[in-house]
């Protein structure tokens, strides 16, 4: 009988730790950026945690103020370019979910559409609105040539709609906002 424990399975948390260990290196000056592509990919084939253990074990341990600045750096960054894209965005029309009793919206370049759009990048028939039980709005994609996108990402499916989501109907691009309440 062998005494040697099984191998433990590589999960997908495990290879994420360990490229995020390794960029971290990178960032610090402690490995060359070929050398990071390189091990990135070993890590991506990896089969076990002791082969990412591997990747990572001839790196010098780090010290606590230079793992905090690395992090307080990474994170003023990310904001950084978060505010970036923010500011770039440009001013979109709002589109404001309706508040009458109506289950469904369509929307498109059709006459017959209730939020009619003439731009051509929009199919006569192009999505839908539709409010569920809950007062919640799911968008949902007729077929159309040029797709609808919710936050950037084209619908395969329905998808839920929310104050501050920003839809596409073709080139068409809206900010959703809530309804406007009576004064």
């Amino acid at each position: 009988m062998s005494s040697t424990p099984p191998t433990s399975r590589a999960s997908d948390g495990d290879r994420d730790r360990a490229i995020n260990e390794l960029r971290d290196r990178v960032v610090e000056g402690r490995l060359s950026h070929d050398t990071f592509l390189g091990r990135v990919d070993m890590a991506l084939r990896a089969r076990s945690r002791g082969e990412l253990d591997e990747l990572v074990a001839d790196l010098p341990p780090r010290g606590k103020l230079r793992r905090m600045l690395t992090e307080v750096v990474g994170a003023a960054s990310d904001f950084t370019s978060r505010l970036q894209r923010a500011w770039r965005r440009p001013r979109l029309q709002r589109l404001l979910l309706p508040d009458d009793e109506r289950l469904r919206y369509v929307v498109g370049r059709g006459s017959a559409c209730d939020l009619v759009l003439s731009d051509l990048t929009v199919s006569r028939v192009h999505a839908e609105l539709r409010r569920e039980t809950g007062g919640e709005w799911m968008l949902i994609d007729l077929g159309s040539l040029n797709g609808t996108r919710l936050n950037g990402w084209r619908l395969v499916g329905p998808a839920r709609v929310r104050p501050g989501d920003e839809v596409s109907f073709g080139d068409c691009a809206f900010l959703v906002s809530p309804p406007q309440l009576a004064a």
